[in-house]
């Protein structure tokens, strides 16, 4: 055999070995067009009563949280900073409810599970903005609180119009950009034949399991991202109400009291609301196995707090009331 030949065959070799790595490595992963969502049960004769279901709670998030938005724009006595962030919050749910429950619905009354790679990863990015912007503007709305029953004096000049916005607008942009640093790190990633999901929307921890990519950085990036942006709201609105507890205390008369934990009251129940629901998903999903069972405790942080607090705030709020009277007394008198 002469030298030419000898270094052709090892060539060939070479090539064949290299292209056997190749396929052992990457031979079950695929092109990603789309995924399936499985949904919270793989049992037909429940789909019609989980699309009822979902369907009603949709329409009562929506419905509710209009009305709040109406109510306080349609009030003057409601233009203050804490029905701003009001507002906003409620706003905020509308578009959380509805990067996630619509897909649902559609999906079961299609019989199809599938989404798109490219929906899958616009509503994981969607789903992120909105649940920051949500923790964001909870630790707004504590922050209004505290300088309202502690530095009552100073709670106008403190609180004026600027920084309301503000605060709002960089919420939102760091919102922003965590949801897109999040979608475009899942860019990159691999995924094998196994491309279903087993929840009702495309959630971010979900994915990366399906991967076969390295995704140690990713899963660095969202624990980081969960102690910044849940961890320091979180610990603001601990802040805030341990000084307001503090200074209510120190309030001489009984009635001062009362009515400085009346005006804290909704808020104190919405931040429970979507802190201990979010907690126990946490929880739920650490103790048990199933993911189809955190599917289903998923739903108490990303769509049940959403329809229930325009419902602990129109019926825990005096002022809210007496503006949501005013709206239905207007809409029964013009007909």
């Amino acid at each position: 055999m002469t030298i030419k030949s000898m270094k052709l065959a090892h060539s060939s070799s070479s090539i064949t070995w290299d292209t056997f790595i190749n396929i052992m490595k990457y031979g079950n992963q695929t092109t990603h067009s789309e995924f399936l969502l499985l949904g919270l049960t793989d049992n037909p004769a429940l789909q019609p009563l989980i699309f009822s279901v979902f369907l009603s709670m949709y329409l009562v998030t929506i419905l509710g949280n209009l009305l709040i938005i109406l109510a306080i724009y349609s009030d003057s006595h409601l233009h203050t900073p804490m029905y701003f962030f009001l507002s906003n919050l409620s706003f905020n749910d509308i578009c959380l409810s509805t990067t996630t429950v619509p897909k649902m619905l559609v999906n079961i009354q299609s019989q199809d599970q599938s989404i798109s790679y490219t929906g899958c990863l616009s509503q994981v990015c969607f789903v992120l903005v909105f649940t920051i912007l949500e923790n964001f503007l909870l630790a707004g709305m504590a922050f209004d609180r505290y300088v309202a029953i502690c530095h009552p004096l100073r709670y106008i000049d403190i609180m004026n119009p600027c920084l309301c916005g503000l605060l709002t607008l960089f919420s939102l942009l760091v919102s922003i950009v965590d949801g897109l640093l999040h979608s475009l790190m899942a860019l990159r990633l691999s995924f094998c034949t196994n491309l279903e999901i087993p929840h009702f929307f495309c959630e971010l921890a979900q994915i990366i399991k399906l991967s076969c990519s390295d995704t140690l950085i990713d899963n660095i990036l969202i624990y980081v991202a969960v102690c910044i942006f849940a961890g320091v709201p979180l610990s603001g609105i601990i802040f805030s109400y341990v000084h307001i507890v503090s200074s209510v205390f120190r309030m001489p008369s009984s009635e001062g009291k009362l009515k400085a934990f009346s005006t804290c009251g909704s808020h104190l129940s919405v931040v429970s609301l979507f802190y201990g629901t979010g907690f126990g998903v946490y929880i739920s999903s650490s103790v048990t196995d199933s993911p189809r069972n955190s599917a289903v405790a998923s739903v108490m942080y990303s769509v049940v707090p959403q329809m229930l607090n325009p419902l602990i705030y129109s019926l825990r709020n005096k002022d809210m009331k007496e503006a949501l009277r005013k709206i239905l007394g207007r809409t029964v008198s013009h007909r």
